[in-house]
């Protein structure tokens, strides 16, 4: 009989070792997956504040023939 309870109290322990480890897994995922969603809408974010910059090549362009024009009348002005 004291065979039967130790295997009893044995199964027991095991399966509540088993149930604290899929649970605490369980719990870890619902974590990663609320992180992932987080991750998800800041991806989002960035690409909304990006998608503006698409003329941002021609405004460095018009910026550098500025930039250019202005050296070139600096030279005429000074004479260098």
């Amino acid at each position: 009989m004291t065979g039967w309870i130790v295997g009893i109290v044995l199964g027991v322990v095991v399966i509540a070792v088993a149930a604290a480890i899929v649970i605490t897994i369980v719990r870890l995922a619902q974590r990663i997956a609320r992180q992932a969603q987080t991750a998800v809408e800041g991806v989002g974010a960035v690409k909304r504040q990006t998608d503006e910059l698409a003329g941002i090549s021609r405004v460095n362009d018009s910026g550098v023939r500025i930039l250019r024009s202005a050296r070139a009348l600096r030279k005429v002005a000074v004479g260098r």
